[in-house]
């Protein structure tokens, strides 16, 4: 049984952390378009990660319904950062998929958050960054999801 004090220091530590995280992906959601929503940009990310979906696979993927995902579609589609396109097996779906240059702004916004963690993790030994990696990975496996996919 893990010890109480571990696991209140832990808790303090990833609250802080995720509490962090959605400030940065706020950040990274209006570097890609000032008026992105940063639950929009995970939409964005998975699809450009998984490739043309729909929106009933988006529901799937987020475990949310498909009248909850329906604002932030319309709010990208607004943007011009993804498209909707007829499905080829089936005429009366669509899929969505992010626009080419929705994409390369993507890839330039990620590059940037990359380049991000390796200034800040640049005086950390490299044991040590691969050992947080694997940590992190195996708390993630461990947490339940409703998530069929998630990405960052």
């Amino acid at each position: 049984m893990p010890d109480a004090d571990a696991l209140t220091v832990l808790e303090r530590e990833l609250a802080l952390l995720m509490r962090r995280a959605a400030g940065f992906s706020a950040q990274l959601a209006r570097e890609l378009h000032p008026d992105l929503e940063s639950s929009a940009y995970s939409l964005l990310v998975w699809l450009d990660t998984s490739g043309p979906a729909r929106l009933t696979d988006l529901a799937g993927a987020f475990g949310v319904g498909k009248a909850t995902l329906s604002r932030q579609v319309q709010l990208l589609e607004r943007l011009n950062l993804i498209t909707r396109e007829p499905e080829p097996n089936d005429g009366r779906s669509q899929l969505l998929q992010v626009t080419a240059p929705a994409a390369d702004r993507l890839h330039a916004v990620r590059a940037a958050r990359l380049q991000r963690f390796r200034s800040l993790l640049a005086a950390w030994p490299q044991g040590d960054i691969e050992s947080l990696g694997q940590l992190l990975e195996r708390l993630n496996t461990t947490i339940p999801s409703t998530n069929a996919k998630e990405s960052s």
